[in-house]
């Protein structure tokens, strides 16, 4: 599992987006970071868990994020 560190503004989407290349897949963050579940807008300086992509949920993604 790689880290994500907020910068001020981050929201769940918008991690999402920059890590996944699509904003659908807001519940795998929020599972892996059950402590800021509650955190709509992240200050700057947080360091969030980062599961793998979720492996068959879409084909946008560019090859080099893909899993395997």
């Amino acid at each position: 599992m790689t880290t994500y560190t907020t910068i001020q503004g981050d929201t769940w989407d918008s991690i999402s987006f920059k890590v996944y290349g699509e904003e659908e897949h807001v519940t795998y963050l929020m599972q892996a970071n059950p402590e800021y579940m509650r955190t709509t807008v992240f200050s700057g300086g947080i360091t969030l868990m980062i599961p793998p992509y979720p492996v068959g949920q879409s084909s946008s993604l560019p090859p080099w994020k893909r899993e395997g």
